[in-house]
């Protein structure tokens, strides 16, 4: 029952992989995982650089962090070129995924895992955080922002040699950034315009193998949001039963707790409460 809660309105799998692009993150990172030529070509559009020659492409790749109790972090793609630049690039539907600070944070997250024992922070290669947005999240129409740090009292560059990047997925020019964000868009391998793209969509989508490992992933990720879900209800059971304990009235529960009547009743009555 909550598995088919998850899987969006009831749909089959096969619905759901008939429905998704290159903005679903699953369905990006499977397409570009390894796939050299067309990280390549996104970064180049992007990044508006022919220079870029990438050597390694990894998919859903997760780095722990260095604290016991820290927040690991799973990124879409991390990619390497052949000067050891490293690019990380997600994608996202909602804007509270591409939040700022969380640009910041991967941005660390890579750095961190740069440098060996005994190299100098000189040594330490340029990195790139790339959102690819499906919607304009800054809302000022622009196709591409690019965030460099700089001095505030003098018109220079802090050259640190960290970047952050947005795309703005609704962006609809008739450039080479457009029709990327056209491709990232489109359901049918047959409506893209860049065959490196084409290529992936059309086996992960089309292509007996490829689908049938995309259905597998999607069938993945709803049992792994079951039992988040799960995880999630037990826990909030937990904190409504401490707070009734307490002997708090319902309302301040509910604000507390951000949970609903509906919630608290049945465990009030078993309770005596």
């Amino acid at each position: 029952m909550i598995k088919e809660e998850i899987l969006q309105d009831n749909k089959t799998v096969e619905q759901i992989v008939d429905d998704m692009n290159l903005f679903d993150d699953d369905l990006m990172s499977m397409v570009f995982d390894g796939n050299i030529e067309a990280t390549g070509l996104l970064l180049r559009i992007i990044l508006k650089r022919n220079d870029i020659t990438i050597i390694s492409v990894v998919g859903q790749r997760e780095l722990q962090s260095p604290i016991a109790d820290g927040r690991n972090v799973r990124l879409d793609i991390l990619a390497k070129d052949n000067i050891g630049k490293h690019y990380n690039i997600e994608v996202q539907k909602k804007p509270e995924g591409a939040h700022t600070r969380r640009a910041r944070f991967n941005s660390s997250m890579m750095d961190s895992r740069m440098l060996k024992e005994g190299q100098e922070f000189s040594e330490l290669r340029d990195s790139y955080m790339v959102f690819i947005t499906q919607t304009d999240i800054f809302c000022h129409g622009l196709p591409i922002y690019t965030i460099n740090r700089h001095f505030e009292e003098i018109d220079d560059v802090f050259d640190d040699g960290s970047h952050i990047v947005y795309v703005n997925g609704s962006y609809k020019g008739d450039d080479a950034v457009g029709k990327l964000m056209h491709d990232f868009g489109c359901k049918n391998s047959k409506d893209i315009y860049y065959p490196e793209l084409a290529k992936g969509l059309k086996h992960f989508k089309e292509e007996e193998g490829g689908r049938k490992a995309m259905c597998e992933a999607v069938e993945k990720y709803a049992e792994k949001k079951v039992a988040m879900k799960v995880k999630e209800e037990r826990n909030l059971m937990t904190q409504i039963v401490a707070a009734l304990v307490a002997d708090k009235d319902d309302d301040t529960i509910i604000k507390e707790l951000n949970c609903t009547l509906e919630q608290i009743i049945p465990l009030r009555t078993v309770m005596g409460k």
